[in-house]
């Protein structure tokens, strides 16, 4: 089984400046010479992790990665305005062409492999390979599935305290109603309401119970940037059509691929990697026996790597 790559740390890092509201930190680590490979987060919200430099053979790759906007160490934090699919695409762009890199690889987890497949459907010939992981489509029956009813039946005990900041007369529809509380003015309201949808969510992404990635997710200042962006981007359909990766999935038939995911994934379902892999013939799918959806999960961490190892026999 493969472990992560020892630490390392960013050999650069800067800012930039993509709009008028928002400024997106960066970070490259690894060899400067080697093939680039860019890092997608999940929430949207979550922001990077140091463990997320580790995925990749450091004297093989220029690994560069990005806080999304609102979260991480971007400004302004939890931001919304300007805060959409479409503008992550294009702050993609941007930081490519800022580095100087002709095609890059593209790695995302969870939210991740939703803008990483996103980016490379609207950017094909400047990526030169996709890695994968939780696959996320951002559809209605997704949704419905995690924050209405579907892993309550999994969770009914942690799932009482996600319906707690909600009156039962608005538990029909929890995603506009923690989405009214995660927007308005009343800061107290707010901040429960961050915490008990951040709380949820990494209560659920791992097959056994891991200390780590809920304090991660409980964190204040990160609690506030997940909750706010996802219920804004879930609450606007994530900014793209119903259907839309698989509707535009011929764009990645040149591009090598590998899809990996957790068996017992709870908040995104096995079936959506299958859909994928459907879709998406010339991709590679593995299924991690004993893993649920965190990216720092033994089995799935050591199937990442692998895949990051095997796509740089692939490009070269």
């Amino acid at each position: 089984m493969k472990q992560l790559y020892p630490s390392l740390h960013a050999y650069r890092h800067f800012t930039l400046q993509v709009d008028d509201i928002h400024e997106i930190y960066v970070e490259e680590c690894g060899n400067p010479d080697g093939v680039p490979i860019v890092f997608l987060h999940g929430g949207p919200g979550a922001g990077c992790e140091s463990y997320h430099r580790r995925f990749f053979n450091p004297d093989q790759y220029r690994i560069i990665l990005f806080d999304q906007r609102g979260c991480g160490r971007s400004t302004p934090h939890a931001e919304l305005e300007n805060n959409t699919t479409p503008l992550l695409i294009e702050d993609m762009e941007k930081i490519r062409q800022h580095l100087s890199i002709e095609k890059w690889a593209v790695f995302g987890g969870s939210w991740g492999s939703t803008l990483a497949l996103a980016y490379a459907e609207t950017h094909p010939s400047q990526v030169s390979g996709l890695i994968v992981r939780g696959i996320f489509f951002g559809s209605q029956e997704e949704l419905r599935w995690f924050y209405q009813q579907g892993a309550s039946k999994i969770f009914p005990d942690y799932w009482q305290e996600f319906l707690a900041p909600i009156p039962r007369s608005e538990q029909d529809n929890l995603l506009k109603a923690y989405y009214q509380r995660l927007t308005g003015d009343d800061e107290i309201a707010r901040i429960r309401a961050a915490k008990a949808w951040s709380k949820w969510e990494g209560r659920t992404a791992t097959l056994h119970p891991s200390k780590a990635v809920l304090d991660h997710f409980t964190d204040s200042h990160a609690a506030l940037s997940i909750a706010r962006i996802e219920a804004h981007y879930f609450m606007h359909n994530s900014f793209m059509h119903e259907n839309q990766i698989l509707d535009n999935i011929g764009e990645l038939a040149a591009i090598p691929g590998y899809i990996v995911h957790g068996r017992y994934d709870m908040i995104c379902p096995l079936e959506n990697a299958f859909k994928l892999h459907k879709a998406w013939l010339s991709a590679e799918l593995v299924v991690v026996e004993g893993s649920g959806h965190a990216a720092s999960e033994e089995g799935i961490i050591s199937e990442l790597v692998n895949a990051t190892d095997k796509l740089l026999e692939h490009i070269s």
